[in-house]
């Protein structure tokens, strides 16, 4: 896991961009400390389906019932 200078990873950073989609995790440190590291994102394929929770949520006949006056 290379770690690299925030200085250099601006100049860089295509490149470390690049390793990291390639499945390396890229460390980029100021003064000589790992801040952050630097890994693809991995996309989430959304499963929805319309009309899964049907009949699962039940909403009271007085849901939207004013809650009575304030003195």
């Amino acid at each position: 896991m290379p770690i690299v200078d925030i200085d250099d990873a601006a100049q860089c950073l295509s490149g470390l961009i690049d390793r990291a989609l390639a499945g390396e995790d890229v460390v980029i440190a100021r003064a000589g400390k790992p801040v952050v590291c630097l890994v693809p994102v991995e996309s989430v394929k959304a499963n929805r389906r319309f009309g899964a929770l049907k009949g699962s949520v039940r909403i009271a006949d007085h849901f939207d019932a004013s809650q009575g006056e304030s003195t």
